[in-house]
């Protein structure tokens, strides 16, 4: 199974409101398994950067100036993804990003029935924690120590590692299939059939040997059973 692990950086909150992307990291991914595949690209947003958004990412107005537009990279972003299942946490804000970019260059959105949000995922698996990449991380041991600052690639690596934790923590193509081996215990059980046939032992009392514990009965004081 094939999905496609990804995060964007943007210059804002909202697309509606004028923000654009500028960055997009995709990851590969096959049976749960990074393969090593990846996409990512820096993109001119054609407009100014908040300076909000520039803390969180670190990139500026000037070093986006040079880079493509949506437009130019569009076609090598959609050749990647594929018709593969998208996976982003909280990917609502992602798709929609992705989807306006596409609507601006006049291409057809991704179906959001592609879409699998790792927030709702852990939502479900660890109700009433925090939810953030940054915490989940930590809940799962992901040494995160080189993240100074948000980006797109870097949190789609981390991204990856949190998801296959999300999903049960074992990567499918990692598994190993056991080997069974019946063992057969063969039971012997051994009869003698030459053993002589004798008749069972008589074993009731002879009368010397009633009269004998008529005796003793009489040399104990007060016998508690009878002749």
């Amino acid at each position: 199974m094939r999905e496609i692990i990804f995060d964007t950086e943007t210059t804002g909150l909202d697309p509606k409101t004028g923000d654009r992307l500028v960055e997009i990291g995709c990851i590969e991914m096959v049976n749960r398994v990074t393969t090593g595949r990846t996409f990512h690209v820096y993109v001119n947003p054609e407009r100014d950067m908040p300076a909000e958004a520039e803390a969180v990412h670190g990139l500026s107005a000037a070093f986006l100036a040079d880079k493509p537009r949506f437009a130019e990279v569009a076609g090598d972003f959609l050749e990647f993804i594929g018709d593969a299942p998208m996976v982003a946490h909280n990917a609502g804000f992602d798709f929609g990003f992705i989807n306006a970019e596409l609507r601006l260059c006049g291409l057809p959105e991704v179906d959001r029935g592609r879409m699998v949000d790792t927030v709702a995922l852990a939502r479900v698996r660890h109700p009433g924690a925090k939810l953030s990449l940054d915490a989940l991380c930590s809940r799962y041991g992901i040494d995160r120590s080189h993240r100074t600052l948000h980006g797109a690639l870097l949190d789609a690596e981390l991204l990856a590692q949190v998801y296959v934790e999300l999903r049960g923590g074992r990567q499918i193509g990692l598994e190993l299939v056991a080997e069974t081996t019946e063992i057969v215990t063969e039971i012997k059980v051994l009869v003698r059939t030459d053993r002589q046939y004798r008749q069972p032992r008589p074993h009731a009392a002879t009368a010397e040997e009633l009269a004998a514990h008529a005796v003793f009965l009489q040399s104990v004081d007060a016998p508690l059973w009878g002749t």
